[in-house]
């Protein structure tokens, strides 16, 4: 026999059907909602399985109780006293044939049922198909002045040049947000009903409230029905329900806790058929009950609320992805930021081995330097210096990893390579003295000081990936050619470009080189051979 939850006052009363999980808790959103502070928002989750009840605490904050016990799993049976937080209720078996306990009128007559529903798929034919208004009092066809219409004018147009209206309001809105309040608003202005309801999907599939309000204006606490919710976006149909709280298919209890007499729940399906959310409304009273007329209506308004809200999220996420691309710039030269933008290889930035070629280039004797230039001079010198350094890195296709006081680090090969990386990055290298050449010579015209660099080059397999703490990512690329880069930067001498043998075996064009004494490295067991740049 199946199960019910009575409260002591017998004022509420939930139907527990046999198999199905049902969550009570505090949020609007969940199939038993009991609005007390003692209930946390998903506090536990029940199942009725022959006549027994099992029940699974969710880490509520003042717990789940049988008989006055605090449990975290338990099972109950009939005349078991079942408390969620302070919150108690009698379990008690019925029959479908017992009748349900009076809820202090909120229960209307028997025999309510699905009155019709109508796939979104064929949304359009309501455009073309609109009939003659309900003769029903209170239908959504309530009279409003639209551009152009008069006593008289056909029906069907009147709704057509409505929906018209409603379109024109939508486009010229951006943000979903203020798409939600527009539809909301044009909803009131147009149609005869106590609430209107929008809930979207979210990131994990979830239908997720957005907006609640009544004719009044103000955000109302009751929750769209998810009996009704669910069905509407599991089978992409809308819905029509006369006096809702008795439809044997729509068993949920929140139906009948929220007085819903009459209700029409529609997906707004947005492009290749996917559901954005849906657009709920409802009435209270027994004299404003919906009529298919309405249901037609409401569908062709949902798939224009569901065509604005499309194309505001598509543009906020051109607009995010903007703002990726954007800040990918800031450390990728611009046509590597847009391949990575539209690379499945580039998306798997967890971290991975790849080959990398490392640059590190300094500034000597730049410690004195400083010593003698006030804080703003010594900025703008090194502004200037940092942009010409990160372009010649951009220009051939590098990624500047970060600074570091007064040096420079980049890399090529991560998160995307090039075959000739090695070459790539020799000519960065090259640039970089050339450019700064040029710089000194300007900067002496202006009698300011001069700066000298060294470079160092290596390349090898590192580790690329997301480095930091989960307040703040870095991409970089960590290892042993990463230390190594960073010591021959520190070998080289003003205006040199010290590389290793490792380097100089994968450039596939390499300069004239000097072979110099090789040198001891820390961490390495023998002494390092390395090459330096003629004429750098």
């Amino acid at each position: 026999m199946p199960l019910r939850l009575i409260s002591p006052d017998g004022t509420q009363s939930y139907d527990l059907r046999e198999g199905v999980p049902l969550i009570v808790g505090r949020a609007p959103t969940c199939d038993l909602p009991v609005f007390d502070p003692t209930i946390s928002r998903r506090h536990a989750e029940l199942r009725s399985i022959d006549a027994t009840l099992h029940l699974r605490d969710l880490g509520s904050s003042n717990g789940t109780f049988v008989n006055g016990e605090k449990v975290g799993e338990a099972t109950a049976a009939a005349d078991d006293l079942v408390a969620f937080g302070k919150v108690a209720f009698r379990l008690q078996q019925f029959t479908l044939a017992t009748p349900p306990v009076p809820m202090a009128g909120i229960m209307g007559p028997a025999g309510a049922t699905i009155v019709r529903q109508i796939p979104m798929r064929d949304s359009r034919s309501a455009f073309d198909g609109l009939s003659a208004p309900a003769t029903i009092p209170g239908g959504l066809t309530r009279a409003v002045t639209v551009p152009g219409s008069f006593p008289g004018t056909d029906k069907n147009q009147q709704k057509l040049a409505i929906l018209l209206e409603v379109s024109k309001g939508l486009s010229r809105a951006v943000d979903v947000d203020t798409i939600l309040d527009k539809i909301v608003g044009f909803a009131y202005q147009t149609l005869e009903v106590d609430r209107v309801a929008i809930l979207l999907v979210d990131e994990h599939g979830d239908l997720t409230p957005k907006i609640s309000r009544d004719k009044r204006g103000g955000d109302v606490p009751r929750s769209v029905p998810q009996s009704i919710a669910r069905k509407a976006v599991e089978e992409k149909v809308a819905l029509l329900s006369d006096n809702a709280g008795e439809d044997q298919r729509f068993g949920g209890q929140s139906i009948l806790m929220q007085q819903v007499r009459s209700a029409i729940c529609a997906p707004l399906i947005g492009s290749e058929d996917r559901v954005l959310g849906v657009l709920y409304v409802d009435n209270p009273s027994v004299t404003h009950r919906f009529s298919d007329d309405d249901l037609e209506f409401l569908v062709a308004f949902a798939g224009i609320a569901a065509v604005a809200i499309d194309n505001s999220q598509f543009a906020e996420r051109s607009r995010r992805e903007a703002l990726v691309r954007s800040n990918f710039e800031r450390y990728f030269a611009p046509q590597l930021a847009a391949r990575i933008a539209h690379s499945p290889e580039a998306a798997r930035l967890g971290g991975e081995k790849r080959q990398v070629v490392v640059l590190f280039s300094d500034i000597r004797g730049f410690t004195a330097l400083s010593e003698t230039m006030n804080p703003d001079a010594m900025a703008s010198l090194l502004t200037e210096y940092f942009t010409e350094m990160v372009e010649c890195v951009f220009r051939h296709d590098g990624t500047l990893d970060k600074f570091i006081g007064d040096a420079v680090m980049a890399q090529w090969g991560a998160p995307l390579g090039n075959p000739d990386d090695a070459d790539r990055a020799m000519r960065a290298a090259v640039e970089m003295m050339r450019e700064l050449r040029a710089l000194n010579a300007r900067w002496l015209s202006e009698g300011r000081p001069t700066l000298e660099i060294g470079i160092g080059l290596n390349t090898g397999e590192a580790f690329a990936g997301n480095i930091g703490s989960e307040r703040r990512l870095e991409f970089t690329v960590i290892g042993d050619v990463v230390n190594t880069a960073s010591r021959l930067c520190k070998v080289a001498g003003p205006g040199e470009i010290i590389i290793s043998d490792e380097m100089r075996r994968a450039l596939g064009s390499p300069p004239v080189l000097d072979e110099l004494p090789p040198i001891d490295l820390k961490g390495k067991s023998h002494p390092v051979p390395i090459f330096r740049v003629r004429g750098a």
